[in-house]
């Protein structure tokens, strides 16, 4: 047998698998404290009804999870007069039915539109955290789709100041750098999902995304993944061999959650309380 003929092949194989388990590699030294995921439940842009009077990301939806005991995740964009404010859409449209986007008005010029058909009005970020006053922890999705995260100074420089249990999230991984450099010790995580079947691959940018292959830069402590494709290696790996929180984004049935309870740690809801 010729040994040279064998070490080439095994070579190929190796290399490549060595750098793809350090590019997925999550923060493993100096790791902050996230032991607030103890909240095993939260609730998904509040405990929400858009039929009714507490429609997502309003201050009602907020303050019904709050009293019913379950940690919180919602959504924050920074409006063109720079105030940090609660909303998930980039588009006013679908919630508000109104043109445009949350980066086009002020804060105030916001407060003429409702949340679905209820009285509730977009909210400040500070508001919420004056009202929730650190009674359950909150998982903060920060959303930006460019390259251009400046907002990411504002959402900071209010959050510093909350004294209650919080960590941060993104699916753009420029967000989670700008936290590894500017904030370090505060908890990020990378939010992710199989973008070839939920939408499909964009760019190549998306292609690395889906397989958490910029991790090596972002150095996330946990990865929230669309449980859809629990079966993903890359968050597994996560999970399995580097013990990075795993976090199921959106459960919406209590079939759900029995069918992942041994795949994630931590479980984003709604539609349903667990």
């Amino acid at each position: 047998m010729n040994l040279r003929k064998v070490k080439a092949p095994a070579k190929a194989i190796a290399i490549p698998c060595v750098l793809y388990f350090l590019a997925i590699m999550p923060r493993m030294l100096h790791r902050p404290d996230t032991s607030f995921f103890k909240k095993k439940y939260f609730a998904h842009r509040g405990l929400h009804d858009n039929a009714g009077s507490e429609p997502e990301n309003s201050m009602a939806a907020f303050r019904k999870a709050v009293e019913a005991g379950y940690g919180m995740e919602l959504d924050v964009h920074v409006t063109k007069d720079g105030i940090p404010v609660i909303f998930h859409d980039f588009k006013l449209e679908r919630i508000c039915g109104a043109e445009g986007i949350i980066e086009d008005y002020t804060y105030e010029e916001l407060q003429q539109f409702t949340l679905c058909s209820s009285e509730e009005k977009i909210p400040k970020l500070e508001e919420l955290l004056s009202m929730v006053r650190g009674r359950v922890p909150l998982i903060i999705e920060i959303k930006s789709e460019k390259a251009d995260i400046s907002e990411c100074a504002v959402i900071d420089k209010i959050l510093r100041r909350y004294q209650g249990e919080y960590c941060i999230e993104s699916f753009n991984p420029m967000v989670l750098l700008w936290f590894r450099i500017n904030h370090n010790e505060l908890v990020r995580g990378q939010l992710a999902s199989n973008f070839r079947f939920d939408g499909g691959y964009r760019s190549i940018l998306y292609f690395f995304m889906t397989h958490l292959m910029l991790n090596f830069v972002t150095k996330p402590d946990f990865i929230a993944y669309n449980h859809k494709f629990l079966e993903e290696p890359g968050r597994r790996i996560c999970r399995r061999l580097y013990r990075n929180p795993s976090v199921a984004w959106t459960v919406k049935s209590r079939q759900e959650l029995e069918e992942m309870k041994d795949e994630f740690d931590v479980f984003i809801f709604e539609g349903f309380e667990p």
